[in-house]
């Protein structure tokens, strides 16, 4: 597969290429080995798209997970406690899960655990590969990315797309970039408050 477009916000792009351009190219090059041909092996069931041969979304997923294990890229699960308390948010946010705790508890506060979990990560970076439903996208890069920059754990997010030119040779459900980057930028430049590379992708 190969990249035909990006969007780089808050200047994720340009720190890879200082900072980071080992991975950076690290990350294109598990692109680039993916052959998406090969998975095209979906027998669409829908109505107005009945019989028609598609991209297997599962199936992508799994050789993403292939390619970038074989590149030593892990999946992380950053643990955390929350606070629907503004103040108490501002405060825990930025902390280890211990000292979060410490916190709370001096605060006579409730500990009430959550987490997030992401596909891939390395030294500082993480990487998210969406080939399923569209609604999880806005959760990578709304939430996710921003939970494990806020905790310290990366520096740049970079999220996975297909193209639309590929979305349409697809189930309907997954995302596209087009759209996902509108939604980025309908919310201003300097929102999510976290660096983040949008790529997409098509064979």
């Amino acid at each position: 597969m190969r990249v035909v477009k990006k969007y780089s916000h808050l200047n994720g792009e340009e720190f890879l290429l200082v900072h980071k351009k080992n991975l950076y190219d690290e990350i294109l090059r598990a692109i680039s080995e993916v052959d998406a041909e090969k998975f095209k092996t979906k027998i669409s069931k829908e109505k107005r798209r009945m019989g028609e041969v598609l991209y297997n979304p599962d199936a992508l997923n799994r050789e993403f997970k292939r390619v970038f294990g074989l590149l030593n890229w892990k999946s992380v699960t950053r643990t955390y406690y929350v606070s629907d308390k503004p103040s108490m948010v501002k405060i825990i946010e930025p902390l280890e899960y211990k000292e979060q705790k410490e916190i709370l508890l001096a605060h006579n506060e409730p500990l009430i655990r959550s987490f997030n979990q992401t596909d891939y990560v390395k030294d500082k970076i993480s990487v998210e590969v969406q080939m399923g439903k569209y609604f999880a996208v806005t959760y990578d890069l709304f939430v996710k990315h921003l939970s494990f920059y806020t905790g310290g754990l990366i520096d740049v997010g970079v999220e996975i797309l297909p193209s639309l030119s590929m979305h349409k040779n697809m189930s309907s459900g997954p995302p596209f970039f087009e759209k996902e980057v509108h939604n980025v930028l309908r919310h201003g430049r300097t929102t999510p408050p976290v660096p983040l590379v949008i790529l997409a992708i098509e064979p």
